[in-house]
């Protein structure tokens, strides 16, 4: 087995076929196809299984993708490593971030970075749910994780700052007359809220708890900028961090009373390189606690 034939199967299992793989690896299909041939005989076992939609993972096929993900992503920040002098980071930075956090903090350290090393490329996801964020940073896939909270608490978990929340009000909203909102006077409101099992529907269910009646939800969204539209257009109000409000939409946010906020962590995997130190260095630059979107706008 080879970590090229692992590389093969991990972009068949994301395309589908072969022949998609291949032109995304701009490898020739027949050898891509006999190299995965090659690695089911070697191991003994089926990876794909044909569908009229495609190529799809058996079940020992998917067991074997997640250990094959893990086996790749070390590879190349172990050349990402051996290849970085001191004024070059080349390689791979993946990065996963709690769906609504460092949207803006984020962005501008990743430019920073890139501009200090512009071969170093970086992939970047939002992930909605803590649970899976957790569970990522456990397998090591990871290089950075931007989070609420790490079970774990490991020591390469380095607190940040805190998000605080804001409430997004539809124009010409009775309460945009105030300088901050207190959240039992949304009592009653329709709320655009987030998919169930998400971080930021979390915040919102626990902030609502004690409300009676329960309040209606107007609209489940996945993205935090969807539900700040939504909640523009009159739809329902609806609670996101400060920094995940677009621009444009300032005049909308409240703060609210009491305050709601959650922490930032910056986890970062075991034995982290020279990449994730200086990424964790310029976010550690950024502004977290404090937002322009805290002050009404007139």
């Amino acid at each position: 087995m080879s970590l090229r034939q692992f590389e093969y199967a991990l972009a068949v299992a994301e395309e589908g076929s072969v022949t998609a793989a291949a032109e995304l690896l701009r490898v020739a299909q027949p050898s891509m196809s006999q190299q995965i041939r090659n690695l089911e005989r070697e191991l003994g076992v089926e990876l794909f299984a044909r569908t009229p939609t495609g190529l799809v993972p058996t079940v020992v096929g998917r067991a074997f993708l997640r250990e094959a993900e893990v086996a790749v992503n070390a590879a190349r920040r172990a050349r990402a490593t051996a290849r970085a002098g001191a004024d070059e980071l080349v390689g791979e930075l993946v990065v996963a971030v709690q769906l609504g956090f460092g949207t803006r903090q984020l962005p501008r350290a990743l430019t920073a970075l890139r501009s200090r090393y512009p071969g170093l490329e970086v992939t970047v996801f939002e992930e909605p749910s803590s649970a899976e964020l957790e569970r990522l940073c456990r397998r090591g896939v990871l290089n950075l994780a931007l989070m609420a909270a790490c079970e774990r608490s490991p020591a390469d978990a380095h607190h940040l700052g805190d998000e605080e929340f804001v409430v997004v009000l539809g124009a010409g909203h009775r309460l945009l007359s105030a300088d901050r909102v207190e959240l039992r006077e949304l009592e009653g409101e329709p709320w655009v809220r987030f998919d169930r099992d998400s971080a930021l529907d979390g915040v919102l269910r626990n902030v609502l708890r004690n409300n009676e009646p329960a309040p209606a939800t107007a609209a489940r969204v996945s993205q935090a900028a969807t539900a700040v539209r939504w909640a523009a257009h009159g739809l329902g109000v609806t609670l996101v961090p400060a920094s995940a409000v677009p621009h444009g939409h300032e005049h909308l946010v409240r703060p609210v009373f009491p305050v709601v906020s959650q922490p930032v962590i910056a986890v970062l995997r075991p034995g982290a390189g020279p990449a994730e130190t200086a990424l964790l260095e310029l976010l550690r630059q950024e502004t977290w606690s404090e937002s322009a979107f805290l002050s009404p706008v007139s």
